[in-house]
């Protein structure tokens, strides 16, 4: 394997991640990145950097950024963002791994990708149902920020340092796993 498609590989599971957070925004800047020669697409995914993609996935992310912000709104965001987070992981895999076998893409796009996607979207969604149920939805705002200011983090590292994207990834789902242990009823 190269170093070319190491790196790819960490932006995909980078930018997967982010869309456990927010689906949009790492899809616009994955779109930026392409629009702006930083990142090459594969052939099939080079659409993702016209400006017509560009400008459709700036103003999807505006709308949902501002829209997990919104009591009430922002859960019922997730019973369909938790899906598509697994179908944009998969894309974001697929769009950017370079160099490997087609069938090898497309297992690391649907299981590195949506998998850890759908992991953390499962997991934002959980921690804003718990604090609709204790807050009546007060609190939703402060996980709106940190869910937004994790994936603009994640995604930032992914296109412009991919190695330290992958590290972070790797934190945030030992971060999730371990909250899950611990609030996992006990089987005796």
């Amino acid at each position: 394997m190269t170093t070319e498609t190491i790196l790819s590989v960490f932006l995909g599971v980078g930018l997967a991640a982010s869309v456990g957070f927010r689906v949009f925004l790492p899809l616009f800047a994955l779109s930026l990145a392409s629009y702006f020669n930083i990142w090459e697409l594969n052939n099939s995914w080079e659409w993702i950097g016209s400006l017509a993609a560009v400008v459709t996935l700036g103003v999807a992310t505006l709308v949902e950024l501002f829209a997990y912000f919104i009591p009430w709104i922002d859960n019922l965001l997730d019973s369909f963002a938790v899906p598509l987070a697994a179908i944009a992981g998969t894309a974001v895999m697929v769009s950017t791994v370079a160099n490997l076998d087609p069938v090898v893409t497309w297992s690391l796009a649907i299981i590195a990708g949506g998998g850890t996607a759908t992991a953390i979207k499962g997991a934002g969604a959980t921690t804003r149902l718990a604090s609709t149920a204790t807050t009546g939805g007060l609190a939703n705002p402060v996980v709106a920020t940190i869910e937004t200011g994790t994936a603009v983090a994640v995604t930032a590292a992914s296109i412009f340092a991919p190695i330290l994207a992958a590290v972070l990834v790797i934190i945030i789902l030992v971060i999730i796993f371990s909250i899950y242990r611990k609030l996992r009823p006990k089987s005796n």
